[in-house]
């Protein structure tokens, strides 16, 4: 294990880290800083989120970096305003003592004169996020002719939020000389594409397995039904009294939902996302690092650069379109040493997904059944008397016992017990009384789909909506349910493609669903549901009626004319 006061970094980095409780390097720190201090080759580090990539290649820039020339040597990219904080807070720790050094942060959502500003007085190490790097170039504010190190970092996630073009934008800005550093928790394709394009034979380090999960994070899911999925999470919650987490969510609208449930319902959760402002989002976040706040619901994109060492639980509402994003969800747990659970809850017709997890991850996944209303409130109670048991007496409440005393002394010990336990606890008592059976039942399940068949006649609908416009079963289920009138649909097999599906509806169903699906829409789209043909590759095409003829011809084109 390498002691940072033998990793060759000067005195000042030395002192510097050392007050903020660095020792020991990390895996990926141990690899990669004789790497970046001894050699000027390009370098793919493939890393966990919360493994220390940060000071992997913060420390070496603030060692390496000129302090006497002004000038921007050194050009950190990262995917949202959050990290770019984070990584700023960081390098400014790192270079504390280094008297000269500047770092300067550029991002978007925040005003660009302060920005413009900063970099007129000059600095030495820029990080900013791709959109704001670019609009600074074109203003000429940014000059990049003198940079030595170009560092992508969470390269994989800017891709997924479509900052390709961007990147190659920037990347064409700087020198041919660039020592470029990619910094990925995965390796998809698209940064293999992007090391080829821009890096000349760089070395690699990975610690772990390609794209692999975190060694110390336990993998568990629970099956529910779709319209079960919000109990099942207030269940999970309650089974983990000391929980400490963010519950990931696939869209904005989805995230306000459940933390505003979460609210209702009396737990300490608050939501992230998008639609927050700057100012919004800091508040929650703050809160969320000092614990005042339980639970955080958020986007992937809205919880990136929130740096807590801590948490107990990453729980997946939905599990990500990108399966991928799991590894970046799964790494906020088992951070520092401490070990995390990621908890995914999953419909009846996800297991295939968990297996591509497994598959991704070279992790185990074990399917646990959500706990009953009894296994709920034993574990409550007692978490409350542990809790009384540690409670700090305050010497000041002395003056108060005696009137206390007189005033319980009918009371017995065990009747006194269960008065303070029932004052505190009713509540759990009275929601659990007769709480339902949430588990999916594991033979029906798994039982044969040709058995199914026999018991069931079904029909193969499409339907226009696909993983594009954010399509899973899940949220076909639900469609379903919401338009289905109150009716009993029986649902065969779901299969979502990139641009549509096809699913499986009893046939006494077919009709009434379809029209039905066709008056609805799905996340602002027209939903068009039909017939699929007899091998479900396209759906049937269909005469037009004299009267759709008609009302096609009156219908305006989209310029209005």
């Amino acid at each position: 294990m390498l002691k940072f006061s033998e990793s060759g970094l000067r005195p000042e980095i030395i002192r510097a880290i050392e007050e903020i409780g660095f020792e020991n390097a990390t895996p990926i720190q141990e690899q990669t800083l004789p790497v970046l201090l001894n050699s000027t080759n390009d370098l793919v580090a493939l890393a966990q989120t919360g493994t220390g990539k940060t000071a992997a290649f913060g420390l070496p820039l603030v060692e390496l970096a000129d302090a006497n020339n002004t000038s921007v040597q050194a050009l950190i990219l990262c995917p949202t305003r959050e990290l770019c904080i984070q990584i700023t807070k960081d390098m400014d720790q790192f270079s504390k003592y280094l008297k000269g050094l500047q770092v300067v942060s550029v991002y978007g959502g925040a005003s660009i004169e302060p920005q413009i500003k900063a970099l007129k007085k000059g600095c030495q190490i820029v990080v900013g996020t791709p959109g704001r790097v670019l609009d600074l170039i074109s203003r000429h504010v940014l000059k990049l002719q003198n940079v030595r190190w170009m560092v992508l970092d969470e390269a994989d996630e800017m891709l997924n939020m479509g900052f390709k073009d961007d990147l190659d934008a920037i990347l064409e800005q700087t020198p041919d000389t660039r020592q470029t550093l990619l910094f990925s928790a995965t390796m998809r394709k698209e940064v293999s594409q992007i090391a080829k394009r821009y890096m000349r034979n760089p070395d690699e380090i990975a610690v772990g397995k390609r794209n692999a999960g975190a060694e110390n994070v336990r993998h568990e899911f629970y099956v529910v039904h779709a319209r079960d999925r919000y109990l099942a999470l207030k269940r999970i919650v309650d089974i983990n009294p000391s929980i400490y987490g963010i519950i990931f969510c696939r869209t904005r609208e989805e995230t306000k939902d459940v933390a505003k449930k979460l609210m209702h319902d009396g737990y300490n959760a608050d939501a992230l996302h998008g639609d927050l402002s700057q100012s919004q989002r800091d508040y929650a976040m703050e809160r969320f690092r000092l614990r005042n706040l339980q639970l955080l619901v958020a986007t992937d994109v809205a919880a990136r650069g929130l740096d807590v060492n801590e948490l107990t639980h990453v729980i997946n509402y939905n599990l990500p379109d990108d399966l991928e994003a799991y590894v970046h969800r799964s790494g906020r747990t088992g951070r520092a040493g401490r070990s995390g659970v990621c908890v995914s809850i999953i419909h009846t017709r996800e297991n295939n997904r968990i297996k591509d997890l497994e598959r991704i991850t070279h992790k185990s996944f074990e399917r646990k059944s959500i706990p009953d209303g009894r296994e709920v409130c034993e574990k409550q109670l007692f978490m409350l008397i542990d809790r009384m048991e540690r409670a700090e007496v305050d010497a000041r409440i002395d003056e108060f016992l005696p009137v206390i005393y007189k005033k319980l002394e009918w009371l017995t010990r065990e009747e006194l017990i269960k008065r303070f336990v029932s004052e505190e606890f009713n509540r759990f008592l009275a929601y659990y009384k007769d709480a339902k059976d949430l588990n999916v039942n594991v033979h029906a399940d798994r039982e044969e789909p040709s058995r199914r068949k026999n018991k069931i006649e079904y029909v193969r609908l499409f339907i226009n909506q696909g993983v594009k416009t954010g399509m899973d079963a899940g949220s076909l289920i639900a469609l379903i349910n919401k338009h289905s009138k109150g009716s009993r649909v029986e649902i065969g097999k779901i299969e979502i493609l990139k641009k549509f599906s096809f699913f499986e509806v009893d046939s006494p169903s077919e009709k009434l669903l379809i029209k039905a699906l066709n008056k609805a829409d799905f996340r602002g789209q027209a939903v068009v549901t039909e017939p699929a043909d007899t091998e479900g590759k396209q759906p049937v095409k269909k005469k037009e009626s004299s009267k759709q003829r008609k009302a096609k011809k009156k219908r305006p084109d989209k310029r209005g004319f």
